[in-house]
């Protein structure tokens, strides 16, 4: 017997699809209900490294990461059987099932259509023999009806399921009664069917002066909402959509410094940024401002840069050198304050790299701030690292040469490096280890002649995780019609009038 599953949908990118099925995961877990995470087909340069039906590592969405934390299970390459990672405005690296196929166009994606409906119906059929409840995410919007032809991950996967829809909107951007109406307005009768109803999310403010617009909306649709969920500033951890790192932006919530001084980072908006949470165990330190930046003058009173991860290194290379900040960051290093670059970012530092993969430019200069060379191998390095470090790693590139002082090791062998106040490691999550975290902290503020920062001794960034996904359970359990819902999940999406795309005239 297959289990009952439910399909959250929003109206548009970051409308908060990821995090509330991630907070019904955990509520579900919670009252002891096997619940796993799944979205059919994602697009995005944030990602993990998960395990595969046969215990082989691949590369899935960070929000299924973090929803299968919120369902108590380890990361699985099932629940995101296709992963799409631009590289370019118009191409992308196609992953199935966890592992690189190929690179795909917008305009040829349809001629994959058919096989990879396959692979999404069979990891859904698998989890739903598994599970007693199975939470889909859909993807962008289903309103995008230019794209409903190739369509795996909204009205697609819920037509081809039968699964109940429910759809988010993200009200603090404002015009969420027309995204609403109107994404149902656009599907076809057969698609609108499936709707079931709406969640209205990241409001502020008094929900009596929202009822009015709720009841009409109910009247126009024939939809309930099944509530109303706060703004809260406490869910910020694991931004999977790249819509949320923009440049002159503080992540998260700075909390008061424990000592005299703060330390500032500044984190490079690069164009095709890859795994851009690595900067939030940062941000989650008292007294650690980060602060996205693209301008070389934004360097200025920084004491850390860190360059992240990027899906096209070459490329965001050359775009370091033609906005300035190339010769910022290599001026910077000079004068002794401490840069990080994480994979992408580590790359970046070196003295040449060798590109036949992704941008397939071959040789480039890198900045130079470390003695390391370069080269991309078209088999991907997929890793998960446990003790006594954890981390991943995700690259094309090897270092293969490199005349630099180790910076860590794990099993018997250097993964990062420094000269100086120059560090590079590949690994992704490394600050994710709390003491390992304190302790570079404790070198950079100094190298920065930050002598009044104090690191805390309580802060876990893995605890703080955990915090954000029970406070998102705990807003949906007092705010949503959870019984509802459930409802849905064991009976499927009630029967609904279809919505005409005629002007409604109000009384």
């Amino acid at each position: 017997m297959s289990a009952g599953a439910l399909l959250i949908a929003g109206t548009t990118s970051d409308a908060g699809k990821s995090m509330v099925v991630a907070g019904l995961c955990r509520l579900l877990a919670r009252k002891g209900i096997r619940v796993a995470p799944f979205k059919a087909q994602n697009m995005s340069n944030n990602s993990v490294v998960a395990l595969d039906a046969h215990g082989v590592g691949g590369e899935i969405g960070r929000a299924q990461g973090m929803q299968a934390r919120a369902a108590g299970l380890a990361p699985s390459t099932r629940f995101n059987p296709v992963l799409l990672k631009p590289g370019s405005d118009r191409t992308s690296q196609l992953l199935v099932r966890g592992r690189p196929v190929g690179t795909v166009g917008a305009a040829d994606y349809i001629h994959h259509r058919d096989r990879l409906a396959g692979v999404v119906a069979d990891e859904l059929a698998s989890l739903r023999a598994e599970f007693d409840v199975v939470l889909c995410e859909g993807a962008g919007s289903p309103a995008e009806i230019n794209l409903r032809a190739t369509d795996l991950a909204n009205m697609g996967l819920a037509r081809a399921a039968d699964l109940p829809v429910v759809i988010v909107g993200d009200i603090d951007r404002g015009g969420l009664l027309a995204h609403l109406f109107g994404t149902v307005a656009v599907l076809s009768p057969e698609d609108q069917a499936l709707i079931a109803g709406f969640i209205v999310n990241k409001f502020r403010g008094d929900p009596a002066l929202l009822a009015p617009g709720l009841d009409q909306l109910a009247e126009l649709t024939g939809r309930p909402t099944y509530g109303i969920v706060p703004y809260s500033d406490g869910l910020w951890l694991d931004a999977e959509d790249s819509v949320s790192v923009v440049a002159g932006h503080v992540v998260g919530i700075p909390a008061p410094p424990r000592g005299e001084q703060r330390l500032r980072v500044a984190a490079i908006r690069l164009p095709r940024i890859s795994n851009s949470t690595d900067v939030e165990a940062l941000a989650c330190e008292p007294g650690v401002l980060v602060r996205w930046v693209s301008e070389p003058a934004e360097l200025a009173d920084a004491d850390v840069v860190v360059i992240p991860g990027s899906k096209a290194t070459v490329a965001d290379l050359g775009w370091l050198r033609e906005r300035g900040l190339a010769e910022a960051i290599t001026a910077y290093a000079h004068s002794g304050r401490p840069v990080l670059g994480i994979c992408g970012g580590f790359q970046m530092l070196a003295r040449r790299i060798g590109d036949t993969v992704e941008t397939r430019t071959g040789d480039v200069e890198g900045l130079g701030l470390l003695d390391a060379e370069i080269d991309f191998a078209a088999e991907k390095v997929l890793r998960h690292w446990e003790s006594p470090l954890s981390g991943y790693e995700i690259h094309h590139g090897r270092v293969s040469s490199c005349g630099e002082d180790g910076w860590f090791d794990a099993d018997g062998a250097v993964q990062g490096y420094l000269r100086g106040a120059v560090f590079g490691t590949h690994w992704h999550g490394l600050l994710d280890n709390d003491e390992f975290r304190r302790g570079w902290l404790t070198t950079v503020a100094a190298a920065a002649g930050r002598t009044g920062f104090e690191v805390a001794t309580d802060v876990s960034v893995p605890a703080r995780r955990d915090t954000q996904l029970d406070l998102m359970a705990d807003l949906l359990v007092a705010h949503l019609d959870i019984d509802a819902l459930l409802s849905l999940i064991s009976g499927g999406a009630p029967v609904r009038p279809t919505v005409s795309t005629r002007v409604h005239r109000l009384p």
